[in-house]
């Protein structure tokens, strides 16, 4: 399994316990899955990407019982105390949540940010971490293995999917980036995406997806997704990811309202189309939508072009090609 490192350096445990630490888990997105039909014996599998922004960041200290402050306070308490009862923790400590990203947005806020807890209570009790296990233990990534990977390793990731056993999903392909790529990402303040209840009750009314355009799916990211991000090829990248969506979106439409979960998004995402970017999407059950374009000047150019009055906010992203940092204060 994998473990975070221990990035402090010889000797510096005691360090570490009088002066804490400070954790940065990286956001993701979700382009879809490869296998909704699971007659294979495998279902779900992913395909994602982790992001250097939003993200998650906190700090912390050592203290005589856990007390938490800042954004997502709450949500963040309750995984403290998940945590400790994982690594077999008293678990005092004071967090303190610096930076948080959207919730129930598509980004993975709560596989990231469970982990980043974990990750800091384990590093001030110098006891091993090992993410994978403690994901299991929440029931986090129970469908994906993205956020869990992005957490880990970074990158774009495939998983592939949940067996009969219920173990977490394998990551089974993982490559950088481009560099020079950049994802924009068009989010809207107004709603969230479909979770919890809602969302289970998705995954148990749908019919099931059709084997055909499964196995179209595998083969878009197998053929033409994986290759060209190798080979930095952003036309053939974006024209795959955009197919997968356009597939997964109307199988999902009668429990998101349509393709992409939010009206105004679906209004942005046109005119991304109508400006002949070939990929184009929504991340998980949204509301979040993504451009993928080749250059930071591509990409403020297409900012510029959908700003208006309204609930949408636009942000730059680079896809991070490592996973989470865990420091000295």
């Amino acid at each position: 399994m994998t473990q975070i490192p221990d990035g402090a350096g010889d000797g510096a445990g005691d360090d570490v316990e009088r002066r804490g630490v400070r954790v940065h888990a990286p956001g993701r997105l979700h382009f879809g899955f490869l296998d909704l039909h699971g007659g294979l014996g495998r279902r779900f599998g992913s395909l994602g990407l982790a992001l250097d922004a939003p993200a998650v960041t906190l700090t912390a200290r050592a203290a005589t019982s856990l007390a938490v402050t800042g954004p997502e306070a709450a949500r963040a308490h309750g995984y403290a105390l998940a945590a400790a009862g994982h690594l077999g923790i008293e678990g005092h400590a004071a967090l303190t949540v610096e930076e948080t990203m959207p919730a129930h947005a598509g980004f993975g806020s709560g596989t990231q940010l469970a982990l980043a807890v974990a990750a800091a209570l384990a590093r001030l009790a110098r006891r091993a971490f090992a993410p994978e296990a403690f994901a299991d233990a929440l029931d986090r990534g129970n469908r994906s293995g993205v956020g869990l990977a992005a957490f880990t390793q970074g990158g774009l990731i495939v998983d592939g999917g949940r067996d009969g056993l219920g173990t977490p999903p394998p990551v089974i392909a993982r490559l950088d980036y481009p560099e020079a790529w950049r994802v924009v990402l068009i989010l809207d303040t107004g709603m969230t995406g479909v979770h919890g209840t809602h969302e289970t009750e998705a995954f148990r009314d749908l019919p099931r997806f059709p084997e055909a355009q499964a196995a179209e799916i595998c083969r878009l990211v197998l053929m033409q997704v994986l290759p060209a991000a190798a080979t930095a090829e952003p036309e053939g990248f974006g024209a795959g990811i955009t197919r997968i969506q356009r597939l997964i979106g109307d199988h999902f439409a009668p429990h998101q309202g349509g393709r992409y979960a939010s009206p105004a998004v679906a209004e942005a995402l046109s005119a991304v189309a109508a400006q002949g970017i070939s990929g184009y999407g929504q991340s998980s059950w949204g509301p979040t939508g993504f451009a993928l374009v080749p250059s930071e000047d591509v990409a403020r150019r297409l900012v510029a072009s959908l700003e208006r009055p309204g609930p949408l906010r636009f942000l730059i992203a680079r896809g991070r090609n490592t996973g989470a940092t865990v420091t000295p204060l």
